[in-house]
């Protein structure tokens, strides 16, 4: 217990006497004790009040949340202490600004929730688990997890396959893997990093599907003696195939490219169609007669 006595002619200015010698934290509550009241013949009247607060275990940790929230732009909040078997819960109430104080999927709950375990565990040996809640949002938050981690158990023993759940906080995920412990056939592991860090729910052997996924070149619906691009075209180039063709009538023709006639000879004088034209010898005799 802090306290400090205040002296002053009346009530209220030894009561502002003995707060501000107490030098208390702000938002602490502050008791008031009237110790006396003389009357003095040449001073008058002279009042003593002792001024007094109590400080607990977690009276630090409730000063630094208001100092927080009020940098923060919070005007109004109240701090409910609550301490359990195996550690302390907070429960604010910030008025408007409950929404601003969760933040983004509770983010900012959470960073809060981690400074003040901070402040608690300075100086101490033995953890104390620490719990920052406002508007009863962990209570709805914990029960959307729990309905959102049993809807991806139901489908990965339907489907035999991997659900990934979405990125989470480290507090939201180790809800979504309790839950997973309770549910026979399944189990969870996390993967990412960082913001981006998420949970993923596996089913049990029992319950995994063979991957029946085609795996090499073609595919689609209907895909039929398809084969790669690089079959296809070597095919195609020795192959000649005539339309409406398919695989269940007549095979592919192959092309003749066997020659039917001999080649045609310029030197052979029956082929030609002027016939044998000879050359002109350059000593022939030429005929100059007129």
């Amino acid at each position: 217990m802090t306290e400090a006595i205040g002296i002053g002619p009346s009530m209220e200015e030894a009561v502002q006497a003995a707060i501000a010698q107490l030098n208390a934290p702000e938002g602490i509550e502050i008791s008031t004790e009237v110790l006396s009241v003389e009357k003095k013949l040449l001073k008058g009247t002279q009042v003593k009040v002792r001024a007094y607060y109590e400080e607990t275990e977690f009276s630090k940790a409730e000063q630094y949340i208001k100092t927080v929230l009020r940098h923060m732009g919070v005007q109004e909040s109240t701090v409910l202490t609550m301490e359990e078997e195996d550690g302390v819960r907070f429960s604010l109430q910030c008025g408007d600004d409950d929404g601003y104080v969760i933040g983004r999927r509770g983010e900012t709950l959470d960073s809060l929730q981690y400074l003040v375990r901070l402040v608690i565990s300075r100086g101490r040996d033995d953890y104390r688990r620490v719990n920052v809640n406002v508007a009863d949002y962990r209570e709805t938050r914990e029960q959307n997890l729990r309905d959102l981690a049993n809807a991806n158990a139901g489908k990965a023993k339907k489907f035999g396959r991997n659900m990934l759940m979405p990125p989470m906080s480290a507090y939201d995920r180790r809800t979504v893997h309790t839950v997973i412990q309770e549910i026979e056939g399944v189990s969870s592991h996390s993967v990412g990093e960082g913001s981006d860090r998420r949970v993923v729910v596996a089913p049990d052997e029992q319950y995994r599907k063979p991957d029946t996924r085609r795996s090499g070149g073609g595919g689609g619906f209907n895909n039929r003696d398809r084969g790669n691009s690089m079959q296809r075209n070597q095919r195609n180039a020795n192959t000649r195939r005539f339309p409406g063709d398919r695989n269940d009538r007549a095979p592919r023709q192959p092309i003749d490219k066997t020659p039917t006639r001999a080649p045609r000879s310029d030197m052979n004088s029956s082929a030609g169609r002027y016939g044998k034209i000879e050359p002109r010898r350059a000593d022939a005799e030429v005929n100059t007669e007129e």
